[in-house]
Formats: structure tokens, C-alpha cells, sequence
């Protein structure tokens, strides 16, 4: 059985007992997280600004217009991309 090692930053429901209890159990190792450190969450420095730039400066009509244009944008992304992305994230 693969372990795991999870990243989440330390929001309540990330904190809570349950969770806490529950990664263990599941032989999952929670990252730790610094306080007040959004710069450390991969979402943030890299996911979240290269899905944005997709949509950036466009409208859409229906919401369901903006879910295919994130999953398509989603979809062009590479296991190489997501590598590259830890191996800076591990960096910082």
C-alpha cells in the first residue's frame, strides 16, 4: 500500500479532529503548513494563476461555459507541469 503525504493549509475543517484522526488511519502524512502562508500552497503560486489566465478578460453567459473552459484548460496540464510544480514547491 502506497503512503501518502498530504499538503493542506490550516484552515478548521483541515485541523478538526476528525480529519486529524482520520489521516492515520489511512496512513496519510499531513504536510505541515505555516501559519499565514498562502505563498506555500501549490494552488496558489502556480495552479490557480495558470487556469486563470484562460479565462482572463473573457465573458461567459452560462457558468456551465466557464466549467468546460477550466476543465479544458485543466486538461492540457502535464505530469511533467505537476512535477515541476513540486520540485519548486519543495524549493521554497
Amino acid at each position: 500500500m502506497r503512503n501518502f503525504i498530504l499538503h493542506h493549509e490550516n484552515s478548521p475543517c483541515h485541523t478538526s479532529l476528525l480529519v486529524r484522526q482520520f489521516l492515520p488511519n489511512k496512513n496519510i502524512t499531513a504536510c505541515p503548513h505555516p501559519p499565514y502562508s498562502p505563498d506555500l500552497a501549490p494552488c496558489d503560486f502556480w495552479l490557480f494563476p495558470k487556469v486563470k489566465m484562460t479565462v482572463k478578460s473573457k465573458r461567459f453567459e452560462l457558468i456551465q461555459h466557464i466549467e468546460a473552459a477550466m476543465t479544458a484548460q485543466l486538461k492540457t496540464l502535464t505530469k511533467e507541469d505537476f512535477q515541476n510544480c513540486f520540485k519548486k514547491w519543495q524549493e521554497r
